[in-house]
């Protein structure tokens, strides 16, 4: 194909696809039935993930569960099943290592199946400045928060690319598009996550496996006790999340397969601005917004005795 009838095809496959994605502003996606599927969530003992499992449950799917907590994940159990799910399947693993992970994943796949649904959401966060964050505790960040996805889907991805039927799901974050004081290690993992998830998408593209769809999820501080004591300086533009609300959101994106998935909606705006706005001006912003000294009240969970 020469030049021109390319740059043609591309004109007009952009102008369509803009249109389309316009569209589906006005028009929302049809929602899939996850009903049956199997869904794996990983960090489903707390937060995001048990509400997430909570949703799935009352949709019919056939759960899961991974997370190193035994307690909260009885927990996630018994309030899933309290909320109609017909079966649940609780597994500890601690994703930071890559055996442990291949060991649950096999055990998985011969006691309940080829899983349908995958949700990477376990992770963890230090909250120091970067020279006062201890070289294991980063380390152990790294392989919680981007390590672990990638063992997760060389165990579970397969099967979705025979069957070319599946759904990866990345929860990340906002500190995955820009960086943050006192997160180094957090922002770091987190940009992993990303183009990690954005660089297997395009794979399941190149090999033409359509029914393999991949979901990037970049909230904004979520109220699950993670960070606790973080507050917003300007809350009615960009709130501290309600978890619920982060949970449903999150659901409605996959039933509707929808690529990238910020929360808020002015998290698009602003990282439209990241992308071209000179370095001054988003330090301007991310000052006014009051990023730059976010994590100065992070408390974070309280320690277990």
């Amino acid at each position: 194909m020469n030049f021109f009838l390319e740059t043609l095809k591309v004109t007009v496959l952009l102008v369509y696809y803009l249109l389309e994605s316009l569209v589906f502003l006005v028009v929302p996606r049809r929602k899939k039935n996850v009903s049956g599927e199997i869904v794996l969530i990983t960090g489903a003992g707390s937060g995001i993930g048990r509400l997430l499992a909570v949703k799935f449950a009352s949709l019919g799917a056939t759960l899961v569960l991974w997370d190193i907590n035994q307690e909260g994940l009885n927990y996630t159990v018994r309030l899933a099943k309290e909320n109609g799910a017909g079966r649940v399947h609780s597994y500890i693993c601690d994703c930071s290592k890559r055996q442990d992970v291949y060991r649950v994943a096999d055990q998985v796949k011969k006691e309940v199946g080829d899983v349908g649904i995958l949700i990477n959401n376990a992770g963890i966060v230090i909250g120091k400045r970067f020279l006062d964050s201890p070289d294991s505790l980063v380390e152990k960040t790294l392989a919680v928060n981007t390590m672990a996805h990638f063992w997760i889907y060389k165990a579970f991805l397969p099967a979705m690319i025979a069957a070319n039927h599946g759904h990866l799901v990345s929860i990340a974050s906002s500190a995955g598009l820009c960086g943050t004081s006192q997160l180094s290690d957090y922002c770091a993992s987190k940009f992993a996550a990303v183009g990690f998830a954005e660089s297997v998408d395009i794979e399941m593209r190149i090999l033409r496996k359509t029914g393999v769809k991949t979901t990037i999820v970049c909230p904004y501080v979520i109220n699950t006790g993670m960070f606790d004591g973080i507050k917003s300086k300007w809350p009615r533009v960009l709130p501290i999340l309600d978890p619920e609300y982060v949970a449903e959101r999150i659901i409605t994106a996959i039933r509707r397969n929808q690529e990238i998935l910020f929360i808020p909606r002015i998290i698009y705006i602003l990282y439209f601005f990241k992308s071209f706005l000179p370095v001054k001006a988003t330090v301007l912003l991310l000052d006014y917004f009051g990023n730059l000294d976010l994590m100065n009240t992070f408390k974070g969970r309280p320690k277990k005795e």
